[in-house]
Order: C-alpha cells, then structure tokens, then sequence
C-alpha cells in the first residue's frame, strides 16, 4: 500500500486543506424559535419575530437539535463538556436581520475529535483528520439575485433564517482534493447512518468551505502562501475540482509575487463551477472582528456523563466498525464490503438479514452487490423497495449455493420472484422445479455410464470433455438437474471405474 502523498501527485508543494462543513439538522422547527425549517415554502413565509430579530423576542433553545449535535460529536470522538454557552457572531448582511448569529466560541459543545478515511484505490493509507470543534448555531437568510434575467436587482429571502446549523471543522490535516473529497464523502456517510441530516447539498442541508494554501520546500526555510477560503462549492466534485484549481493558482502566484502568508490578509474566494475557476470575492475576517460576546438571553446548556454515556450506547453500529465486521466476521472482500456500507445503513441491513438466512456471507454479498444493486440503479429506488424479503433471497441464495437448484435456474427464479414478489417456494411452483435427490443423481449417473462405454473410455483416456454428452442426457431426463453437479457427480463414478 501506498503512503499518504504529501501533494498532489507531481506537484513542486505541499497542500495544506482544512474544511468548515455545515450541517443542517434533522428537526422540524428552526433552533431558537418554532418556526418550520420544511425545504421549498414560499419565501418569508417560515418566520417570527424571533428569528427576525424584532424587539422584545426571546430564543429558546430547540433540545432536539442539541441532542442531534451531542450524537454527532459523539460519533466523531469529539470530547464533550459539561458546559457550553452562547455567543453573538456580529457582522452586518442583508439576509442577517438581526446583526448578530448566535453562535459559539471559546466554549464549543465538542472538540478534539477525528474521523478516519481510507482510499479504494489507495493512493494514501487509512489515516485520521483531527476535527478541531463542531458546534451549534443558527443560519442566516438566503440573498436571491436576480442578475440573468436582467432587472439585476437582489431579494432577500429568511426562511432559512434560525435553521439549525452544526459547523464541522477539521484540522489543516488533509494533503490533497482527492483526501478532501474522501473526507466529505466518509462524513457524509456517518451523518446519515446516525439519521442527524438528510445532507442534501441542493437543498443547502450540506454546505463545505474549504481552507487552502501551499507549503513550499526553500533554502532558506519552509515557505508558506497566502491562506484562501473557498466558497460556493455545490457537490464534492466541486470541491475537489475547485481545491486542483486553487492550488495550482497559489502556486503560479507565488512565482510572480512572492508573497508569504502574513504579508497579505486573507481572502475569501468563490468557486465558479461553470470556467472552473475560483474569483475573488472578500477579505477574510479574523474571530476579533466579529467582536464575539456572550449572548446575554439564553442561558449556558450543561450535560451529565451519564447522558453522554446513554447517547454513546445508543449509536448503533457506525460504518467504519460495519466494514471492518463484514471483512473478518462475513469473509467480504474490502471493496464489496466498502460498496455495502456506503449506499447507506437500510442496504447494510438488507444485506446481514440475507447473509443470516443463507448462512453464507460471500455468497450473500455476491447476489446483493451485483444483482440487486444492479436492479435497484436500473428502477432509481432504494432497497426499502426492493420486491423481495432478505429471508426469501437467503433460501434462494442458499438453494443454489448447495446444488439444490442450478445457479442459471437461480437466476431465472430470482427474476420471476422480483416480478411477482412471491416466495421462493411459491415461484418454484410456479415454475414446475422441484428439487432433485442426490440418491437420485448417483443412480441416474451409474445408469448413464453403463448406456455410454465409449464415453467412458473417452474420459478415462483424458478427453474429459466427452463427458458433456452425458450432462446433455441427464438434462433431458430432467430439467431441475445442475449440469455442475452432475458433471461433478459424473466424474466421480467414472474415477472410482477399473481401467
């Protein structure tokens, strides 16, 4: 296996990547108020005087929505303390009507935790990214601009305004867009296995800044740019795509400026996913310009160990544990076991509920991750409307695996059980297949070689493929024989002949 790179493969640098994800948490009322947070509702009409800011108003804290927080940390090995509080984030924007964000800042509800990726195609070994803190705090608006369709001018929109909102942030500790993608990718896939966001990005309940700049080897020391926080990235692609593009931009900018970090502020950049390029957009502010304070209207939230214990217990089975299990415990090989865990936990499920019932799980695994995973992408659902019960494919799966039922009848009595969503036992029926005896097998393999001399001879002689005709005879004789089986059968009888 291959070491982690410490660049972008080829490169003359170093890139040095930390990541702010924001994740939208699965409640139905914003975080300090009773508002709806339902995706898609006219604009302006998912407010109150709360999350607007009018006078007078009050925040209460939405408990759902730290007790989704505490499960995420928890899940991420983030350490949790007994107490937290609230602060004002303050910065004037049109879709921040009340001019602050409450947020946190020096007391987070988690920090020091990691999360650990892998490559497929193991370009880098498995390696853990440090997160730095992930804490709590409320969504500002969405400012509409109307550019294209030419009046040119800008609505604010405050539906969104108050959603709940936990900010991962990672260490500078991934070294290339590749490990940065994984990274998305891997969080994403624990966020919904805990059920604490759908992480749809088109809907904004994902959302992923990314910090970038270079280390470049000198003479006279290491030489560090300028750091640039990239917005506006859409997809993980674009994420990745948008990191390839800066770096080589920091690196093309160095050669001419020779600017280090510290000798310019720093500065926001969004990404442009049509030219696939970054573009200026701001200078980027330090914590000490947001002038951050306690928020003087909600009170600190304090926790007891032995909560956090109960929260610990209940986070089921994780996908990094899943796919170790699969490895040694169902004999899956590392990719099949990467592809059954990352189309998410009901499939997972699906898959141990079929490899319990066929007591087989490499068999298991190969029926599920080729042919009803090829079912499920070709009808665009998921597995929870897959037509057969996982007991009804163990039976099958374990019919054919024993030589019960030939595997090209396994895999026509599959179709007509998805067609039908019948029964295994119902479907054979219907089909006219019955199982055939082994008994039965021996005996009609004594009497095929005693009609068929030559054939014998032929295969004692080394033409092993003479013994086709006999499969053909016995086929003939009955349709629900395994042609394997009863070659297999075949050429035990003739090894146990005189010569």
């Amino acid at each position: 296996m291959m070491t982690a790179p410490t660049s972008e493969q080829g490169s003359p640098y170093t890139v040095v990547i930390g990541l702010e994800v924001h994740v939208q948490l699965a409640t139905k009322t914003k975080l300090f108020c009773r508002c709806p947070v339902a995706f898609g509702a006219p604009p302006n009409t998912q407010t109150c005087p709360v999350c607007t800011g009018m006078p007078g108003s009050l925040p209460v804290l939405n408990e759902t929505a730290y007790r989704l927080a505490v499960r995420t940390a928890l899940a991420l090995n983030c350490e949790v303390p007994e107490f937290t509080k609230w602060d004002r984030k303050n910065y004037y924007y049109p879709d921040l009507p009340k001019g602050y964000q409450i947020s946190q800042f020096d007391l987070p509800m988690s920090r020091d935790g990691w999360l650990e990726i892998s490559d497929p195609q193991e370009r880098w070994a498995a390696k853990r990214i440090r997160i730095l803190r992930a804490h709590l705090e409320e969504d500002a608006g969405k400012s509409m601009h109307d550019e294209a369709a030419g009046r040119a001018d800008s609505r604010i929109d405050l539906n969104r305004t108050g959603t709940p909102l936990l900010e991962i942030v990672s260490h500078p500790d991934l070294r290339s867009a590749a490990e940065a993608r994984a990274y998305l990718t891997e969080l994403k896939l624990l966020l919904t296995y805990l059920a604490v966001s759908d992480c749809n990005m088109q809907e904004g309940s994902l959302r992923v800044d990314a910090n970038i700049n270079l280390h470049l080897p000198h003479p006279d020391g290491l030489i560090e740019t300028p750091i640039v926080e990239i917005k506006n990235m859409n997809s993980f692609r674009a994420v990745e795509r948008a990191l390839l593009f800066e770096a080589d931009r920091q690196f093309n900018e160095w050669q001419t400026t020779k600017k280090r970090k510290g000798e310019v502020p720093k500065q926001t950049r969004g990404w442009d996913d049509v030219h696939e390029v970054t573009k200026p957009q701001r200078g980027k502010e330090e914590s000490s310009d947001y002038r951050y304070f306690p928020d003087p209207d909600l009170v600190p939230v304090t926790v007891a160990p032995a909560e956090l214990d109960r929260v610990r217990l209940a986070l089921g089975e994780l996908p990094a544990r899943l796919r170790s299990r699969l490895v040694h415990q169902y004999d899956v090989t590392p990719y099949d076991a990467d592809v059954i865990v990352n189309q998410g936990r009901p499939f997972a499920e699906y898959y141990l509920a079929v490899a319990q019932a066929c007591g087989d799980g490499k068999q298991a695994s190969n029926w599920v991750t080729q042919d009803v995973l090829r079912w499920l992408k070709d009808h665009d659902v998921a597995i929870d409307q897959f037509p057969v019960p996982s007991s009804e494919l163990g039976q099958l799966i374990r019919s054919v695996h024993q030589g019960e039922l030939p595997r090209s009848r396994g895999k026509e009595v599959f179709g007509v059980m998805i067609q039908t969503a019948g029964g295994l036992e119902q479907t054979l029926q219907q089909l006219g297949i019955e199982s055939v005896d082994s008994g039965e097998l021996v005996d009609l393999g004594r009497e095929l070689l005693e009609a068929n001399p030559k054939i014998v001879a032929d295969v004692q002689s080394g033409k092993q493929q003479a013994i086709g005709a006999l499969v053909g005879q016995a086929k003939k004789r009955n349709a629900n024989i395994d042609p394997g089986g009863i070659r297999q059968i075949l050429l035990d009888l003739i090894g146990q002949l005189p010569r």
